[in-house]
């Protein structure tokens, strides 16, 4: 029989609990708000109606959370520290755990006794219906207690965990920290998240006796809740400008909210993705909130939304990294083409919206004149802009039949984007230089209740229309207009043709590396579809056949190689689509109405109806506003006449 005792020559050891403990806090604590993250999911799970964080030098001297949640009771204290206890998973009858059924946002037993084992951590609590409350203390993986202690608590029960100089047993990790400001904004930013997902309940954040969060429980049905919650973190422009996302496909629901193309910004960082509650970041998921915007925006400004995808817990692996802040879904297609959906459809039942904050910007840097060298006060309609704009034209617009009756009733033409074979350009517009405004005289009136955009009233320095509305004026920019008619004339094109091809007269070969040529021919349909003809050519090679006709003469090579990053990146399918909407942006600007080119009151007004009968025009391709709508409320307040 062979011995089985250790050699005193072994090279592989057993680590003690602690060494083992501060191994998993790497992963699990790696800064102060991946520790606050942690304790907060605890009091999510255990019930809490109100959570209060308070923190010293941005969550390195201290961390304390207090909930009222359903607390511990003295057995359930020294569990809690152990490694790999938790009270949210339970064996069945063969002992087995289901790992692919998850509701809660703790499941895997590591925060307590990692975050133990780093720093010097005491928790207080006291069970629902207990009348003792009892202490415990970790101070770097060494337990003490549990002991009795007085509830200081601002319930009746709930569970308090102090956690003080975090990394003390580590010290060489203090090294890799930030500074306090941008660790405490990293903790800020985790408390806003978890926030947003749970507007029903209260978060109040403190740093040095300093509130820098508070939050009260939203009251209300899950969706209004939501969106006063993301109007608190998000601010009120988002929340004033936000559309509804709500759908649902094969088991998977996206809701939540996403701000008009008009609402951007420069990055990516207001984008907040949760997947049944839990915060998530997935570059493939931001890929896809960008390719939904793609008609809207240029490729360096970045969209605002909240969106929460809910499904079976059975269906999404959380489990992938000890954050758990990836995820990893069994069809990612379903759910990439549910949201990309969603999103569309709610920005094309927008309609014409444009953000509120475009008139309420314009009219905050008028300043009013000056008389008897006194300066006129100069209330900047903070309180009236947004409520006065808030929906936009094309919220109280008319039913398009309405719009239709009234322009067959006046025997005027149809838009030319609802005209086949029309042309991107106005025809016939002058050439000749005009003067800086040209009057509509009042007999060309329209009536307002049928027309949203009014009546044309003046050019202003051969670029901006003036037109009056029921209630006000609009200013529209004559070529940012046009661009988007011309663009989506140019889609619906596409749409009802097709793509066509060019073949190549040599075929052209592109060298890539094979795992670059696979991703590539493996979407050889769908490129097809596209225009783009291409097959193998020997290992790590494509062959190039034919291209898309709207692309003429292009670098090639180029667009293959950049395909087969895209594709290892964003969606497959959308990487192409994007590079022709990207084409047809190109091509609209250049055939739009330029500025500086004089306009006469049958184009004007051909002009506004086409914007009124065209989805997405409150926009241009690149994401700036094609109007600004100023009510007449507005315009006497800036005279002193309100």
């Amino acid at each position: 029989m062979a011995d089985t005792t250790h050699s005193s020559t072994s090279i592989i050891h057993r680590l003690p609990p602690e060494a083992v403990n501060r191994i998993a806090a790497g992963e699990v604590v790696e800064r102060p708000a991946a520790a606050a993250k942690e304790l907060i999911e605890n009091a999510l799970d255990a019930g809490a109606r109100n959570i209060l964080i308070r923190i010293e030098a941005g969550g390195l001297k201290r961390i304390l959370i207090e909930d009222d949640g359903k607390g511990m009771s003295v057995d359930d204290l020294p569990i809690a520290i152990e490694r790999h206890a938790t009270s949210k998973l339970s064996p069945d009858a063969d002992g087995r755990v289901d790992l692919l059924n998850i509701h809660t946002l703790g499941f895997r037993g590591e925060a307590l006794p990692s975050i133990g084992s780093v720093s010097r951590m005491a928790i207080l609590s006291r069970a629902a219906g207990d009348a003792d409350c009892h202490e415990l203390r970790v101070e770097g993986g060494q337990v003490a207690g549990p002991l009795p202690a007085a509830w200081t608590g601002r319930g009746t029960h709930g569970t308090r965990i102090d956690v003080r100089d975090l990394f003390y047993a580590t010290p060489a990790r203090l090294k890799f920290m930030k500074s306090e400001r941008a660790e405490t904004m990293a903790l800020t930013d985790a408390v806003k998240r978890l926030a947003m997902a749970h507007p029903d309940v209260g978060f109040r954040l403190e740093s040095e006796g300093r509130k820098l969060l508070d939050y009260a429980a939203e009251p209300g049905d899950m969706e209004s809740a939501r969106l006063a919650r993301l109007g608190a973190i998000m601010g009120r422009e988002f929340r004033d400008n936000a559309i509804a996302i709500d759908a649902d496909r094969e088991g998977v629901r996206v809701t939540g909210f996403a701000g008009l193309p008009t609402l951007n910004r420069g990055n990516a960082q207001h984008q907040y993705l949760f997947v049944n509650d839990r915060p998530v970041k997935d570059r493939l998921l931001n890929g896809v909130i960008r390719a939904a915007y793609q008609d809207f925006l240029a490729r360096d400004r970045h969209p605002m939304a909240a969106l929460f995808i809910t499904l079976d817990p059975e269906y999404v692996d959380v489990n992938v990294h000890p954050a758990k802040t990836e995820v990893r879904f069994r069809d990612p297609a379903n759910v990439r083409g549910l949201m990309i959906g969603a999103l569309r459809h709610s920005l094309a039942q927008a309609g014409h919206r444009a953000s509120t904050e475009v008139s309420a910007a314009a009219l905050g840097k008028i300043q009013t004149g000056q008389a008897g060298g006194r300066r006129a006060p100069t209330p900047l309609l903070q309180s009236t802009a947004g409520r006065h704009v808030s929906d936009g034209y094309g919220a109280n617009r008319p039913p398009q039949d309405q719009i239709n009756a009234y322009l067959d009733a006046t025997n005027m033409p149809p838009p030319s984007y609802l005209r086949e074979g029309a042309a991107p350009a106005f025809d016939g517009i002058s050439e000749h230089v005009s003067a800086k405004a040209e009057y509509v005289s009042p007999e060309r009136d329209i009536p307002a209740q049928a027309l949203p955009l009014g009546a044309a009233r003046a050019q202003l320095h051969e670029t901006y229309i003036i037109a009056q509305t029921r209630d006000g004026i609009a200013i529209i920019d004559q070529h940012a207009a046009h661009e988007r008619l011309v663009y989506e004339q140019m889609k619906a094109q596409m749409a009802r043709d097709g793509v066509k091809r060019q073949a190549l007269l040599i075929p052209e070969i592109v060298e890539l590396t094979e795992d670059e040529a696979d991703r590539v021919l493996a979407r050889a349909d769908e490129l097809m579809e596209l225009g783009l003809e291409v097959e193998a050519f020997g290992k790590g090679c494509i062959c190039v056949r034919a291209t898309p006709n709207l692309f003429g003469e292009m670098d090639i090579a180029g667009l293959i190689k950049d395909l087969a990053d895209d594709f290892a990146e964003y969606d497959a399918g959308l990487a192409l689509k994007e590079r022709f909407e990207d084409v047809m942006g190109n091509m609209a600007c250049r055939g739009s109405v330029r500025a500086g080119r004089r306009l006469n009151v049958d184009e004007m007004n051909a002009l506004l109806r086409q914007m009124e009968a065209t989805p997405h025009s409150g926009q241009c391709n690149h994401g700036r506003p094609t109007y600004v709508e100023l009510k007449l409320s507005d315009i006497e307040r800036l005279f002193g006449r309100r």
